[in-house]
Order: C-alpha cells, then sequence, then structure tokens
C-alpha cells in the first residue's frame, strides 16, 4: 500500500492512495493516531468516538470499492468538535443508501451505519467519481473538579 503526504503538524491529514490489500486497516491506525494528537488526552467516551472513527474509514474504503471505484484518497480534518473524514475514489454510481435498513441482513449497510454514527455526512461529485464525508464529534476530556480544601 502507497500512500503519499501527511501533514501530521497541522490539523490536515491528507494522504494519496496507492490501493490494494490493507489500505482500510492502515487507514484505521493512522485515524486513530490523528484524533489522539488532536484531542488527547483520550476520555472514555472520546475512545468510543476513535472507535467510531475507524469503523467509518472501513465503511467507507469498501464502500468505494464496491461501487466500483478505487479510492484514491483519503482526507481527515480536526474540526472544533472532532473530526472530518473524506474518502475520495473513481466509482461511477453515486453512493446512495440501498433501500431500507434491516439489521442482521446482508447487503450494504455502509450510509445507514454513516447516518447513525456521523453528526453530519454526505457526499460531491468530482470529475471521475465522489467524495464521501462525514464528521465525527469526539467529547472533550472535562476538567475534575477542584480537591476540597
Amino acid at each position: 500500500m502507497e500512500t503519499q503526504g501527511s501533514n501530521r503538524g497541522t490539523g490536515s491529514r491528507r494522504y494519496a492512495l496507492g490501493g490494494g490489500p490493507g489500505t482500510a486497516g492502515f487507514l484505521r491506525r493512522l485515524s486513530a493516531q490523528a484524533v489522539a494528537d488532536w484531542h488527547g488526552p483520550l476520555s472514555p467516551s472520546a475512545r468510543t468516538a476513535v472507535a467510531d472513527v475507524q469503523l467509518l474509514v472501513t465503511e467507507l474504503v469498501v464502500d468505494a470499492v464496491r461501487r466500483g471505484g478505487v479510492p484514491y484518497e483519503f482526507r481527515l480534518d480536526r474540526s472544533a468538535d472532532g473530526v472530518l473524514l473524506q474518502v475520495s475514489d473513481t466509482a461511477p454510481p453515486a453512493p446512495r443508501p440501498e433501500g431500507r435498513h434491516r439489521p442482521g441482513a446482508p447487503g450494504r449497510t455502509t450510509l445507514h451505519l454513516v447516518g447513525r454514527l456521523a453528526a453530519a455526512w454526505g457526499w460531491v461529485a468530482r470529475d471521475h467519481g465522489w467524495t464521501v464525508w462525514c464528521e465525527v464529534r469526539v467529547p472533550r476530556v472535562s476538567a475534575a473538579p477542584p480537591a476540597p480544601v
């Protein structure tokens, strides 16, 4: 798996993807590290948000491949309340939920999961494909109460 680019010192990380096996796993690890860098130390609820981010990264990459495209760019941006994920692909059909969601039924559940876990989401047409994006909120660590005097 090849990647190019990373702006580790900023609130944005962008990777040009070479595709191939292990892409989703690689991006899951990158995403978890970015959230920890930007929003750490992580509270238990923030660790749950990291798990949601990792699941959504996997689902968005797999969805691009299922629709017949190749994921060619992954972008992760820090937002005021969390992180914004973007997966750009070359798939000709638009991303869309496949009918009514039926838990446990085989089929495409990606956009149903995105709708449930993300604070906001959508997609944008590109010259050759689509960018699917979603924002996940990461709860902040609350300040500890003052010690009794």
